[in-house]
């Protein structure tokens, strides 16, 4: 987990950084791009994606026919055989053809940033948490009240779930002289049981002092 945590992050910059490419290449193609009027002529079905590509056939003013395969696609198609589409071609190289239409033009850019948004945010997220909470830890550690609390017992926490595995958490119960009030404790999470290595009956907790919710 404390691994995983940088990787999501590390995935999240790489697919942003890939949208900021092709973002900035569909810019430029679209600065440079002649527009031509074209026609689907057939719908290409991807064996990967189960998605139709439409097929597009179209002139240009040198009367040269060009054919292309959209880069994208959808279930059910966006459009039918036959149907007339705006065309986008670079001069130099008509080969190199987009309909014109905002996903074909930026939905590689904009479904590839909102992954590394998300991935991002997941990583940066739990980096951020960790970290608080490593600072909390640190400052109970130093400034909080040493109270010894009573051992209960180890318990899976079925609210998390890894690979089909669920963490441990160790319970403690501590009764407030001052108050009465009692008082349960739970551990981090543990990916073992601590069972066999907990010898004592007492273990020790760090709690703000007159707010034993933070410990």
């Amino acid at each position: 987990m404390r691994v995983l945590k940088y990787v999501v992050a590390l995935i999240g910059i790489g697919m942003l950084t890939g949208a900021f490419f092709i973002y900035r290449n569909t810019v430029a193609f679209t600065a440079s791009a002649a527009k031509a009027e074209g026609t689907v002529i057939d719908l290409q079905r991807s064996r990967s994606s189960d998605a139709y590509r439409p097929v597009v056939r179209f002139a240009t003013p040198r009367g040269q026919t060009i054919e292309f395969v959209s880069s994208s696609g959808s279930n059910p198609p966006s459009y039918a055989r036959g149907e007339r589409v705006d065309v986008l071609y670079q001069p130099d190289d008509p080969n190199h053809a987009k309909i014109n239409g905002w996903f074909s033009l930026w939905g590689g850019a904009t479904i590839l940033g909102g992954m590394g948004l998300l991935f991002f945010a997941i990583g940066a997220g739990i980096i951020v948490a960790g970290n608080r909470k490593g600072r909390q830890t640190e400052y109970l550690r130093a400034h909080g009240v040493r109270i010894e609390t009573q051992y209960q017992n180890v318990e899976r926490n079925t609210a998390l779930s890894v690979n089909g595995r669920h963490p441990f958490r160790v319970l403690t119960q501590w009764q407030n002289p001052a108050t009465s009030e009692v008082h349960v404790f739970t551990s981090d999470d543990l990916w073992f049981d601590p069972t066999n290595h907990i010898k004592t009956k007492t273990i020790t907790v760090f709690i703000e002092r007159g707010n034993p919710k933070k410990y």
